[in-house]
C-alpha cells in the first residue's frame, strides 16, 4: 500500500497548518486538512483508516499531539481531497484530537476531527499512518485514538506511515 501527500520543499503546505490563511483558523486551530493519495491498497480492503500525530510535541506538552483521526473510509476512495475532514459524511466518522484532552484548554468545539500542526518551537515532523482494513469498524464520531487501535486489531490488511514536515 501506497500513501503520497505532496509536499513542496519536503513541507506540508502552509495553508493546511499554524501559516495558514486567518478564514482557515478557528481559536488558533487550522480547519483544512490537507489531500492524500493512496493506492496499492490489498484486494481484500474494505474500508481505510488514518491518524495524524505529532511525536516531536512530547518534549513540548508531554505527549504525543493527536491532530486527526479517521475509520470507516471506502476503499474506493483512493483520493481523500483537501479539506476531506470538514466534508466527510456518515459512514466516515472521526474521532477526536488532542483539544478533547482534560490536559488542554482547547477549543471543545474543535475537539473533533482535524486539526492542524501548530508547530510552536521549530519544525515538527508529523506522523500520517495509513490503515487498509477488512472490514468497517464499529465507532461513532468523537472516539478516541486507542479505541481506533482497539477497533483494527485482527483487520489490518496492510499499513504504512509517512513522514509530514511542518515549520514553526
Amino acid at each position: 500500500m501506497d500513501v503520497n501527500v505532496s509536499l513542496p520543499n519536503n513541507l506540508l503546505p502552509d495553508k493546511y497548518g499554524k501559516h495558514a490563511a486567518p478564514e482557515d483558523i478557528k481559536n488558533g486551530k487550522p480547519l483544512i486538512s490537507f489531500p492524500i493519495q493512496l493506492s496499492n491498497l490489498p484486494a481484500d480492503t474494505k474500508t481505510i483508516a488514518l491518524t495524524f500525530t505529532d511525536p516531536d510535541s512530547i518534549p513540548v506538552c508531554g505527549f504525543e499531539w493527536i491532530h486527526w483521526t479517521m475509520a470507516n473510509i471506502p476503499s474506493s476512495q483512493l483520493e481523500i481531497p483537501e479539506n476531506f475532514s470538514q466534508l466527510a459524511q456518515s459512514p466516515i466518522v472521526q474521532g477526536k484530537n488532542s483539544t478533547a484532552s482534560p490536559l488542554t484548554d482547547g477549543p471543545k468545539d474543535l475537539a473533533t476531527g482535524y486539526n492542524g500542526p501548530y508547530p510552536p518551537d521549530q519544525t515538527h515532523d508529523y506522523i500520517l499512518k495509513v490503515f487498509a482494513l477488512d472490514d468497517n469498524l464499529n465507532l461513532e464520531n468523537g472516539f478516541w485514538m486507542n479505541e481506533l487501535l482497539h477497533k483494527m486489531d485482527g483487520h489490518i490488511l496492510d499499513q504504512t506511515q509517512i513522514t509530514i514536515p511542518s515549520r514553526a
